[in-house]
């Protein structure tokens, strides 16, 4: 563990196959790969100038002393074991993790290391991992800077490289848009080489995807970054982005009828019920079937049953009738507001608004028969009154039905003179667009 040469020698001194065993029987990491690990450089030249074949041994991880000492950013292990063997064959070697001693380099940003690499075998860089991503989508991924600025500064005479797509078709700059990773999107639009402009497999340019995951203010900042930048955007997101800022208008449009139709109708709801359980002029208190004198009465009298009823049949008929019509109309909203039915487009709450007005008109109606039925037939004055109101009520929604056509159907002409028939088909929505008509 401290590295001794003078601790090597003794043992070797003592068992001179000791190193063989290691080889042979250990599956574990071997004394070059602890010594590559910590960084002793010496230790590690000693057993290597000894025992040259360990530096292709690999331990339980599928990981060569190589990859330890790439890892652990140790310079001067790196040289030793590169200067001991053909270095083409350490270099290419993967681990359990599909990766060579140079993606590990560049994942933990070994710089020098990175370069010793590079120059020992320029084809590790090549090598691919997980969905074909190569060492620059590595270090996108891992937010590794100033080792992509090496590669691709190494890789300029090799464009293909520098604008390799992983097994989605996502560019360098696909993964950094994605990851709002701001100073390698810069450093990669100053790139001469790099296609901006390039489309993944599902056809979208990095501006798209930064149109489809807007979520904070580094988006702002990433579009100030190339003002032209978002002229890349394909014109179909374009489209669907256009389309999203609709829907979204509509669904809040939505959402704010629909909390005042739930109030209205609940309001309206527990208006028609209490009417409906006390008609006007209340109930009888007791039984009353005879007279004075003991005879029988033509219309006998039942405790809880409506006066009104009794008094006047068909006024009552017709005034359960409108207060039911209310109060199932009002129900009938409430219901398919808190049904969980997607209810996401303007006719479908057209349809509840109707029935809204149908609520109102109807419990204003019980109102007036209300009214009525509890004033004295000499009264004519209220009788003009009310004659009134309802002739000024029937004209105001009438007004309203008419305004409402009147728009609906300039609404349908514009859209039949801009785009045919065709305007009333639901436009082809992107996965953003479809995600926010989901409950």
């Amino acid at each position: 563990m401290k590295g001794s040469i003078s601790s090597l020698q003794k043992m070797l001194n003592q068992d001179p196959l000791v190193l063989d065993r290691f080889s042979v029987n250990s599956f574990s990491d071997t004394p070059l790969h602890v010594a590559a690990m910590l960084g002793h450089t010496d230790f590690v030249k000693e057993i290597v100038s000894i025992k040259p074949e360990l530096v292709n041994e690999l331990n339980s991880h599928k990981s060569s002393p190589l990859h330890l000492a790439s890892s652990k950013g140790h310079v001067g292990v790196v040289k030793a074991i590169l200067s001991s063997v053909d270095s083409r064959t350490i270099c290419l070697a993967r681990d359990r993790n599909g990766l060579n001693p140079l993606h590990l380099a560049a994942l933990k940003g070994r710089i020098e290391v990175l370069q010793i690499l590079l120059q020992a075998e320029p084809e590790a860089a090549q090598m691919t991992v997980y969905r074909d991503e190569n060492i620059l989508h590595l270090c996108v991924k891992h937010y590794q800077l100033e080792p992509l600025k090496l590669m691709v500064e190494t890789a300029l005479a090799h464009p293909n490289f520098i604008n390799s797509k992983d097994g989605d078709g996502n560019t360098l700059l696909h993964l950094a848009v994605a990851d709002k990773q701001v100073e390698t999107i810069n450093f990669l639009l100053n790139v001469p080489a790099f296609e901006v402009n390039a489309v993944n497999l599902n056809g979208l340019t990095a501006v798209d995807v930064l149109i489809q995951s807007r979520r904070d203010v580094r988006d702002m900042e990433i579009e100030d970054l190339q003002p032209d930048l978002a002229s890349s955007s394909t014109p179909e997101l374009q489209k669907d982005n256009s389309w999203n800022g609709m829907m979204k208008q509509q669904l809040e449009w939505l959402e704010k009828h629909k909390s005042a139709l739930m109030v209205v109708a609940s309001l309206t709801a527990s208006m028609a019920f209490q009417v409906g359980v006390n008609p006007p002029g209340g109930v009888w208190q007791d039984d009353k079937l005879r007279d004075d004198q003991g005879n029988p009465l033509p219309n006998p009298q039942y405790a809880g049953f409506s006066i009104y009823a009794t008094k006047h049949p068909r006024g009552y008929t017709r005034f359960c009738i409108i207060t039911t019509f209310s109060f199932v109309s009002s129900l009938s909203i409430i219901l398919l507001l808190v049904s969980g039915l997607p209810i996401r487009r303007r006719f479908y709450m057209w349809i509840l608004i109707v029935i809204t007005w149908v609520a109102i008109t109807t419990i204003a109606f019980a109102y007036v028969v209300s009214i009525v039925a509890l004033t004295p037939n000499k009264n004519r004055t209220l009788d003009n009154v009310i004659g009134i109101t309802i002739v000024v009520w029937i004209g105001l929604m009438t007004l309203l039905v008419m305004a409402h056509t009147i728009h609906f159907t300039k609404k349908i002409v514009r859209k039949m003179s801009s785009g045919g028939s065709s305007a009333f088909l639901v436009p082809k929505m992107s996965a953003g667009s479809s995600a926010i008509l989901v409950e």
